[in-house]
């Protein structure tokens, strides 16, 4: 079958059911075609709470992004092609670890990046996203009256959020990272500004701070995505500094313009897990609980109220 029957008969169960599809825009652009909604971790956040209004959510993300989408919508039945489709950054912090980190700096508060699990999010005071980072942690310490917040899992935003905000971020834990992002290098950067001298370098802030310091811009997947959107017909060429999956999206939103990888193989092979065939399956088979995401109640319950705090800092 091809892609664009593919594409038909999901649009065509699509219709004959009450759900909605979501999808990042790390996904392939054949996914992203048949989504009614895509966007960003913190866009697909509000859309989950404020647009779902469909008895299943089908999401086509990692498995951070279902379980935010499920906390948000315990009534509904929050679907996830492909089960195996997880985020390693998440794997670097555990709740156990938060505990600690709280214990051992009392009165600071945990700012938790949703690319984390559940479980972890339930033990911080604040979510926040890339997008929204520097605002949150500004406002969370003015709220508890600090000059430092413990930031996890991702080091680079935490440095990147740091630098922003003047406000000190303590790593939970030293290490954690994305490894999309972190395997950009300054040789890599400068070897792309060599091959195109005229184009505009832009970012995303899970890069390591060198290559961030080179950019022209630098921003969430969604920042980005606006940045080229709000370029001036002059602008015609972009290195772009994050998974493939939104160079895809953009070329084909902005067929105007060129685009370029920062290097090559930035790929997020958890995102691209998903494919048509599982997206077709799903709307073929909505009550198959083996694609079910359903965080426990009484982690959802803990896990609602800094998610619900950072949508309404944002």
């Amino acid at each position: 079958m091809t892609v664009k029957q593919l594409q038909e008969d999901i649009l065509n169960l699509k219709n004959q059911n009450d759900v909605l599809v979501l999808a990042h825009y790390y996904q392939s652009i054949e996914i992203q075609e048949i989504a009614d909604f895509i966007g960003d971790s913190l866009g697909l956040s509000r859309t989950a709470k404020e647009k779902a209004n469909t008895e299943y959510i089908i999401f086509a993300g990692v498995d951070f992004m279902a379980e935010t989408a499920s906390i948000l919508n315990q009534d509904k039945h929050v679907l996830i092609p492909n089960y195996e489709s997880c985020c390693p950054m998440a794997a670097f912090l555990t709740p156990e670890m938060v505990k600690e980190f709280k214990r051992n700096n009392p009165g600071l508060p945990a700012v938790i990046y949703v690319n984390s699990t559940a479980a972890v999010k339930a033990e911080s005071d604040i979510c926040c996203t890339s997008a929204n980072a520097v605002e949150i942690v500004k406002k969370i310490s003015n709220e508890f009256e600090v000059d430092s917040v413990l930031f996890g899992p991702d080091a680079n935003l935490a440095d990147y959020t740091e630098q922003i905000s003047g406000i000190n971020c303590i790593n939970m834990p030293e290490s954690g990272h994305c490894y999309v992002h972190s395997q950009i290098t300054i040789e890599d950067i400068k070897t792309v500004k060599e091959k195109y001298p005229k184009a505009k370098l832009i970012v995303h802030p899970e890069c390591i701070r060198g290559v961030r310091e080179l950019a022209n811009y630098v921003g969430s997947t969604s920042r980005m995505y606006n940045y080229v959107r709000d370029s001036s017909s002059e602008e015609k060429e972009f290195i772009i500094g994050t998974e493939v999956g939104l160079l895809e999206r953009m070329a084909q939103d902005f067929p105007e313009k060129s685009f370029y990888l920062a290097k090559d193989k930035l790929v997020c092979y958890n995102m691209k897990k998903h494919n048509l065939e599982l997206i077709k399956y799903l709307l073929e088979n909505l009550d198959d609980k083996a694609f079910e995401v359903k965080v426990p109640l009484e982690i959802a319950k803990k896990a609602l109220k800094p998610i619900e705090k950072m949508l309404d800092f944002s």
